[in-house]
């Protein structure tokens, strides 16, 4: 009589990352509404033509850049007597910049914090690139089935069993009726980097962790 065994394999790696993308926002507010609009805009056309001296999709420290449309809006706010005070009008739009070169990025990033009064930094997406990525992941998940076929045929050396061999693999929580996969065959970090003081911005990434789990049942005579 075979004796089957149900197990889960699994496997994580880590790599420094190779590109990583700045968002960041304008934004200013004011009584009137073209004089805000107006800076914004100034602000933005300043910020493009910076990323656009470092812009070489193949070579340069910026690979790809977008911005996003200028947004407006106004609100009328209450002081804490609960008067009605006159309306306060908005305006913002959103950048994103990726580098390939990080020192490249904390500098792009430091300058725009000194200098540019309406420069706010939301964070810092760090990634592999799309190829190494790809290629991480199919690894991953072979190691992934490794273990699991490592863990089998370990539990049947206890038992003496015997040599192991497969009859079914799964994404993770799929061997059952009705279960469904948990998690993905990846996991991207990022993180977000907090401006400071001085002309120098550090933003250091850490490393992303790139992981798979797999179940498996095998059967031994």
């Amino acid at each position: 009589m075979a004796t089957e065994l149900i197990v889960r394999g699994a496997f994580s790696a880590f790599q420094p990352p190779e590109r990583g993308t700045v968002r960041a926002q304008l934004g200013f507010e004011g009584p009137q509404m073209q004089p805000v609009y107006e800076r914004v805009v100034r602000d933005l056309e300043a910020v493009k033509a910076s990323v656009a001296e470092l812009h070489d999709p193949d070579n340069g420290p910026v690979t790809w850049w977008s911005t996003q449309h200028v947004r407006t809006w106004a609100q009328r706010p209450w002081n804490q007597d609960g008067k009605v005070l006159p309306l306060v009008h908005h305006a913002s739009v959103g950048v994103e910049v990726k580098f390939r070169d990080f020192a490249a990025l904390s500098r792009w990033v430091g300058r725009h914090v000194e200098r540019t009064a309406g420069f706010t930094l939301d964070g810092v997406t760090w990634a592999l690139t799309e190829k190494h990525r790809q290629e991480l992941v199919r690894t991953v998940r072979a190691r992934a089935v490794q273990d699991a076929a490592a863990r089998a045929q370990e539990y049947a050396d206890a038992l003496g069993l015997g040599k192991v061999r497969p009859v079914a693999i799964a994404d993770a929580g799929m061997l059952g009726e009705g279960l469904h996969p948990h998690g993905g065959a990846e996991a991207a970090y990022a993180r977000a980097g907090k401006a400071g003081g001085g002309g120098e911005l550090e933003l250091a990434p850490e490393d992303i962790e790139v992981s798979a789990s797999v179940d498996a049942r095998f059967v031994a005579d």
